[in-house]
Parts: structure tokens; sequence; C-alpha cells
């Protein structure tokens, strides 16, 4: 069995790879540029276990049998607004499972309504933004709201500290900081429009406590959380002194150990309609790894035959039993968790 990793020269790229190599899968290293690619293979120094396939974005040919020949791809190359679609698509004609790291609600959503029937048809599962933002959220929120009914309002809230952004999350940012057409989720409806932005403060538990955030963050939960909380809001929420530090939009060259050092907190309240509600949490260091984890384990569990009883397009929650799903990361070393008791 052979997974192929797609941007695999990136940070997230390597960590997803030296993941799958750790847990004894073959990998196939994916992307635009032969010869980082097979720099990347010398330096793993692991030749029978990975192979080096080249696939630029505008060579669907190529995609295609890079997606025929492994049986299962992780997207690891942002901007998912640009490179999302072709990468996908290769995926969801070949039959096999995808999963990818965007975080931009846009490409998530377009995920769901371009993809689902052929899925369906081939046999596909395909899983947007299974990773640190837009994963952790959805997973929290679907564990939080678990059996509680008349549910008014989900917020999602991310605390980040010493984010070293790479390259890609630059290019990211930039586009998502000029979008004029956002998705929103308000009054039980999805909406795509100008929006607002503004400041609000967020209940983070301690030692965090509350902050001022962003508000909206765009960020994928807008689109995925409606889809198994039957919620009449949702909205994500980001500290606003994240982007004030020094090194954020600066830092593409940081070495690996550097970006190791972002702390966060990872908060969804839950609140119902007549009152009351539930919170839940995760707490730890290195988003970039904690993603790469979630990642690998959702690829490993569709390769192994866990996840959805039918193919299609599903938010990280739909697709695997949010509590057990975090507890396992959490097992793994990717944060501390606070799930509520009852």
């Amino acid at each position: 069995m052979a997974i192929a990793v797609y941007g695999a020269t990136g940070h997230t790229g390597r960590l997803v790879t030296a993941e799958l190599l750790a847990r004894g899968q073959d990998v196939i290293l994916a992307g635009r540029s032969t010869g980082r690619l097979r720099a990347l293979a010398d330096e793993l120094g692991t030749p029978e276990r990975v192979v080096v396939r080249a696939a630029p974005l505008d060579d669907s040919t190529a995609l295609r049998r890079l997606a025929q020949e492994c049986d299962a791809l992780n997207h690891c190359a942002g901007p998912f607004t640009t490179t999302g679609a072709p990468v996908a698509a290769a995926a969801a004609e070949a039959g096999i499972p995808y999963v990818d790291h965007a975080i931009e609600p846009h490409p998530v959503k377009h995920l769901f309504d371009a993809y689902q029937g052929t899925a369906e048809r081939t046999g596909a599962v395909l899983i947007p933004q299974m990773s640190f933002y837009g994963g952790l959220g959805d997973l929290l929120a679907a564990a939080a709201a678990d059996g509680l009914g008349d549910v008014e309002k989900v917020t999602v809230g991310y605390a980040v500290t010493g984010w070293r952004m790479t390259q890609g999350a630059v290019d990211t940012a930039n586009l998502l900081i000029g979008e004029i057409d956002r998705i929103s989720y308000a009054d039980g409806a999805q909406r795509i429009g100008p929006v607002e932005i503004r400041n609000s403060v967020f209940p983070f538990p301690p030692p965090v406590g509350p902050r001022t955030t962003l508000v909206p963050f765009p960020s994928g939960e807008v689109v995925t959380v409606p889809r198994h909380v039957p919620a009449r809001a949702v909205e994500v929420q980001l500290t606003a002194s994240t982007f004030e530090e020094e090194q954020i939009f600066s830092s593409v060259d940081a070495s690996a150990e550097e970006r190791a050092g972002t702390e966060f907190t990872v908060a969804v309240q839950v609140v119902r309609s007549g009152g009351g509600g539930r919170n839940a949490h995760v707490r730890g260091r290195d988003i970039w790894r904690a993603g790469a984890l979630a990642s690998v384990e959702a690829v490993l569990r569709l390769t192994g035959g866990e996840g959805p009883r039918k193919a299609g397009v599903f938010s990280p929650a739909e697709a695997f039993e949010a509590a057990p799903f975090l507890r396992t990361l959490a097992d793994q070393g990717a944060f501390e968790l606070t799930l509520p008791t009852a």
C-alpha cells in the first residue's frame, strides 16, 4: 500500500511523510518539482519505501496517473484556493480516499458542491480541512454538541501564539485578507457576501483566559459544522494578538524547530437557545504537527476500512466519531484534550 503526499517538500508535507514512514507506510512523494522531490527522497534515506512522482497542477494526465497509482492521497500544498480542485478532482475520479489541509472556506465548500456525485459513483471518500485549522474545530464542535438539542450557536475560538508561517500560509493569508465575498452561517442559513470584520472577546479556558479576537476568522467550520450540528449560527474567531506578532509574516525561512514553538488553544462553545450549553477544548504546541497527525490518522483509518459507510464528501466529524478520534490524537501527543463529561 502506498500513500501519496502531494506537496511533500513543504513543511506540512515533510511532517506527514515522516509520520507515514514511522507508521510503516510506503509513500509516494508528489508535487510540482521533480528536483525538489528527488532531493527529499535522498534526504529521507529510505529508497525502498519512497518513490517520486512529479504532477504539476496544470497537468491533469499526470495527476490522474498519480491518483491511480496510490491507495490514498494526502494533499498538503496550499493555497487550496488554487491547488485544491485539480488534486481533489483526480482523487475523486480515481475512487480513492483523499484528505487535505485547507483552511479557506470557499475551497472546502467547492469539494462538497463539485465532487459529491463523482465520489459516490467511483467509491471515493473526500475529507477537506483534515488539519489544525478547520479540522480540530469541526471535531470539537461535534463532540461538545453530541446529544444536545436546540443549539443556537457554535463558536470556535483559536488562540495562537508564536505562529511562524510558511510561504504557502502567507499566500493563503493574503488571499483571505483580500477576500470580499466571504462565507458565513447565521439564522440557519449559509450566506456568501461582504461581512463586517469586528473585535470580540472569547472566553478561552485557563491559563489563556478571555482574549480579544478577530471575528469572523475565515475558516471552514462555517461550511462543515452545520452539516452535523443543527445550530442556527456558526462563527470562528482568532486571537487578535496572533497577527500582531512581529515574526508571523516574516518567518518563511524559519527552521522546523522554530515552527514547532507555536502554542495553541482551540476551544468550542456550544450555546442552546434556552440557555446553557457545553464547552470543549484542546491545548498544545506545534500547530503543524497537530495537523499532520490528524491527517495521517484519517488516511490510515480510511485505507484500513474505517470511516464512512458510504462514498462521498464528508467533514472530519461526519467521517469519524469525533470524541474517540480526538482522544486518539491526544494519546499520540498532538494536544491535551478536555471534553464535556455529559
